[in-house]
């Protein structure tokens, strides 16, 4: 747009409006019931909603950022005690949905690279495909062949054949 303007063509509004003058010196009764009105219910309203939230304030919590307490693993918990089978489950789901979203995690940024980066993906994106590739790995150690009803005591079961596994190769 050009800087000088054609001031004919385009109307510049007045600056100032005029006050509209007084006809008769009687006060208005609306100002004083809005006045009442603000003093006797808005005012002390207020005065509740800002102490309440002065208390809010103080005390802050997050919601998604719950922590749930370490309950004892499966293999720690004793004959018979269901209370102890189910905490471990529940905190078992919980730790893998938290590695599948690390998993996602690590994968978007290796998409992110590789869009970034184009063709010279495979020697600028290589720190973020080692770390791809150990993510998953440690994944797949983990859950993997699990399938989708996998729970705590097959994935502990899991963990022990490849530890006696491990053992008989090192023996």
């Amino acid at each position: 747009m050009p800087e000088d303007h054609d001031w004919e063509a385009y109307k510049v509004p007045p600056t100032r409006t005029p006050v509209s003058e007084r006809t008769t010196s009687v006060p208005n009764p609306a100002n004083y019931f809005q006045t009442a009105v603000n003093y006797v219910f808005d005012a002390p309203v207020a005065f509740v909603r800002e102490w309440i939230e002065r208390l809010q304030n103080r005390n802050k919590f997050y919601y998604y950022h719950q922590k749930f307490r370490r309950v004892p693993d499966l293999s720690e918990c004793l004959e018979g005690d269901y209370l102890c089978y189910y905490e471990a489950e529940a905190q078992w789901r919980r730790d893998r949905m938290v590695d599948q979203e690390i998993v996602e995690i690590v994968r978007e940024r290796m998409a992110a690279c590789k869009q970034r980066e184009g063709p010279n993906q495979f020697q600028n994106c290589a720190k973020e495909m080692e770390l791809l590739a150990q993510v998953t790995k440690a994944y797949q150690d983990r859950y993997g062949d699990l399938g989708y009803h996998g729970n705590a005591r097959t994935c502990l079961m899991k963990q022990k054949h490849r530890m006696m596994e491990e053992r008989k190769a090192a023996q």
